[in-house]
């Protein structure tokens, strides 16, 4: 950049006209005519992942454009525009925060996470309102005894994330400036429940106001506790019911109530400009989405809608999408799981979560791509009975040895958190046959290009971006980012 200050200066004409001298006095002498020099070719960086984990977003050596051609290609279009992109990342569980919050490397593990520049920089986070089914207990924000209420909210309080939960989130946001965090309910406090438990029973239609009323208390706690909120869902996974732990069904004509007549005019009343995602479950069911974004009254309020990819394919975002364009479209959860093999655990999830969610939902117009656990320990937990038994974090975390475990999706996270900067936007790539990709135009200019060859073989390919290119082969179960700075 200094250079290209130095050439608009007082210095270039000097040089300039020096140059044309030279150029002059050649072409008197010899008769030949040369060209001026041309500009360098931009270098471009690449990190690697494979499948067998022998590289794990290692660095590797520089391609240069202008160096390549004749290979199936990959044309990056930065004329094409999409959506912008939010960030990339996963949950504070409960569960999370207690391990991390508890380990010996606690700042390792943040600073790996978090920070852009010694870790992949991610800058998303789901936060559970109250417990989940990766909580050490079953809690709300509003605890009463049993047969009792509080519909003044008189004993509201987020005391119980004070020990660990706060404090990382206040954490991640001194890495990582930009954090974007979206919060979920998994349960309305018992008392306001149909059968007076956070477990089983629907939130009555009598109780959608004061319902909304906590949650504009949770949205202004945290506010006041450091910890921004910039987007709700109104209920986790609303078309399970799950016997064991956290949960309340709620229908589309619910949720479209509850945001258009309670939640959206309550955030309004607040002052708070926190948005609000419809849905919040798996890919298999467009209609709910497409019913509450639909709704004349609840539109007034909604902004997108937020999916889990534990049913279906994510090309049911682009169908949403397609019915509804102005609404955001969010990825909210996904949880790795261990393999039947566990020794195939890495390669199984580095491929299929780079092929579904960073790549398969970035280009059906993802804002964000935010997985399940940041941490759970050795044995998967801790977890609540009749939950997922097999789930497996971005990081594995044993408090009884001291050991801290990067796992795949640290990695397929890190392909795109650490080089697809808040504010970048999706530009326009071909697909190839076997070959995944996906490009962003950070907000700096620069490109970064992600790229995943799930097959058993080596495949060559070219890169093309302005009418130049380079070659590189991407090796079997492969997964590269490349990058390369702005015009």
């Amino acid at each position: 950049m200094s250079d290209h200050r130095t050439r608009g200066g007082v210095e270039a004409p000097r040089r300039g006209r020096a140059a044309a001298m030279v150029l002059s006095a050649i072409t008197l002498s010899t008769g030949l005519v040369l060209a001026p020099p041309a500009h360098a070719a931009p270098a471009v960086g690449i990190w690697l992942t494979t499948k067998d984990g022998q590289s794990k977003l290692a660095r590797q050596p520089d391609a240069e454009f202008g160096s390549g051609g004749g290979n199936e290609t990959i044309t990056v279009d930065p004329g094409t525009t999409y959506q912008a992109v939010d960030g990339f990342g996963a949950a504070l569980t409960d569960s999370s925060a207690w391990l991390v919050n508890n380990s010996p490397r606690r700042d390792e593990i943040m600073s790996r996470l978090f920070d852009a520049e010694s870790g992949i920089g991610l800058t998303a986070l789901r936060q559970v309102v109250g417990a989940s089914d990766f909580a050490r207990s079953t809690y709300s924000y509003d605890d009463v005894p049993a047969g009792e209420s509080d519909y003044e909210l008189a004993k509201f309080s987020i005391a119980h994330d004070e020990a660990d939960i706060l404090p990382l989130l206040r954490r991640a946001g001194e890495l990582a400036p930009e954090l974007n965090v979206v919060a979920t309910p998994w349960s309305a406090p018992a008392w306001m429940k149909s059968n007076g438990s956070m477990v089983g029973g629907e939130l009555p239609a009598h109780n959608y106001q004061v319902f909304a009323d906590y949650l504009v208390r949770f949205v202004q706690a945290y506010e006041q506790a450091g910890v921004p909120i910039d987007s709700l869902t109104p209920q986790n996974e609303p078309l399970n019911d799950p016997p064991s732990y956290p949960g309340s069904p709620m229908s589309p004509d619910a949720q479209a109530a509850f945001i258009g007549n309670d939640l959206g005019p309550k955030l309004d009343a607040a002052g708070l400009d926190t948005k609000i995602l419809a849905y919040d479950h798996n890919w298999d069911d467009t209609d709910y989405p497409n019913h509450v974004l639909g709704d004349a009254n609840a539109a007034r309020y909604v902004d997108g809608a937020a999916f889990h990819c534990y049913g279906g394919t994510p090309d049911a975002q682009s169908a949403v999408h397609d019915a509804h364009p102005d609404a955001e479209i969010h990825l909210t959860e996904c949880s790795g799981t261990e393999s039947e093999d566990p020794a195939a655990t890495f390669g199984d999830t580095l491929t299929w979560q780079a092929s579904n969610l960073i790549i398969g939902g970035t280009r059906n117009w993802a804002r964000s791509v935010v997985l399940w656990n940041l941490a759970l320990d050795p044995a998967h937990g801790p977890v609540m009975d009749g939950a997922c038994s097999d789930c497996t974090g971005v990081t594995t975390v044993n408090n009884a040895t001291g050991e801290v475990d990067y796992n795949a999706e640290y990695y397929a996270l890190g392909h795109a958190s650490k080089f697809v900067r808040p504010g970048a936007v999706r530009i326009g790539s071909n697909e190839l046959d076997g070959v995944q990709n996906v490009a962003f135009r950070n907000p700096d200019g620069s490109t970064a290009l992600i790229a995943l060859n799930p097959g058993g073989a080596e495949r060559p390919i070219t890169v093309s971006w302005q009418g130049q290119e380079f070659d590189h082969t991407l090796p079997a179960g492969g997964l590269a980012t490349f990058t390369w700075p702005p015009a």
